[in-house]
């Protein structure tokens, strides 16, 4: 583990800022649901995996978070974790502020235009909070279990069996806080329970997807701000 000298490095700093900023982008853009045809069909979605389009920003997340706790330990892991969680409820005020603020005439967008493509649903975000407070101290906290386990080898289990959870945990709660159960309790929108569950599948691939293609930039990463030579041809060195 990275010793702290008082001084932020720049991996530290670079860090920080790729976990804030896809955390904000992700509570902006989680209201809108994509669909990506696959070449082969899966249970329940098909040839289709469909998800919230915050899923490749959340994902970012994981692997920011993962490298952090990798380098910096626990207690700072769960530090940027609950520190980005207010950062992003400071830019949904900032948004919310600039829509409610007087428009002017010349105004290239309009304020209806405005307010539909960056104001978040409050399912959206109450769905998407609560995944993240869970999902994200749970993939702290077992990621640095599963270190205390193994020792400093082993980074692409912690990272992959860290994330593989998190991420379940965190599409479970969102999809169905944002999509049935908010809607149901306060009125709304409430997706059926089949699209409620391509939802859940199409995004849940997406980011084990991405679990599982990140580890070599996570190891690529942790090496670097350790100052540590790159394995041959990318491969992992004994013990990994």
């Amino acid at each position: 583990m990275t010793e702290s000298t008082g001084t932020p490095t720049l991996p530290q700093v670079a860090l920080i800022a790729v976990f804030v900023t896809a955390l904000v982008t992700a509570q902006l853009t989680a209201a809108k649901i994509l669909a990506f045809s696959i070449p082969i069909s899966l249970p329940v979605t098909g040839s289709e995996l469909v998800m919230p389009g915050a899923a490749l920003a959340y994902a970012i997340t994981y692997f920011a978070s993962d490298c952090y706790t990798e380098l910096y330990g626990k207690r700072a892991g769960q530090i940027v974790v609950n520190v980005a969680f207010a950062m992003s409820f400071l830019a949904l005020a900032l948004v919310f502020s600039t829509a409610a603020a007087p428009i002017a005439g010349n105004s290239a967008v309009g304020a209806a235009e405005f307010e539909s493509v960056l104001l978040p649903a409050g399912y959206i975000v109450a769905g998407s909070s609560l995944a993240y407070l869970v999902s994200q101290n749970w993939d702290v906290w077992f990621f640095h279990r599963i270190r205390e386990e193994t020792g400093r080898g082993k980074l692409w289990l912690r990272n992959i069996a860290s994330t593989g959870t998190s991420q379940a945990i965190d599409t479970v709660i969102f999809v169905s806080v944002a999509f049935f159960i908010a809607p149901t309790i306060f009125g709304g929108f409430v997706m059926d329970p089949g699209p409620l569950a391509a939802l859940m599948i199409g995004q849940y691939v997406l980011k084990l997807t991405i679990a599982l293609v990140d580890t070599p930039a996570v190891y690529a990463v942790v090496r670097l701000a350790r100052g540590e030579p790159s394995s041959p041809s990318g491969t992992t060195v004994a013990g990994e």
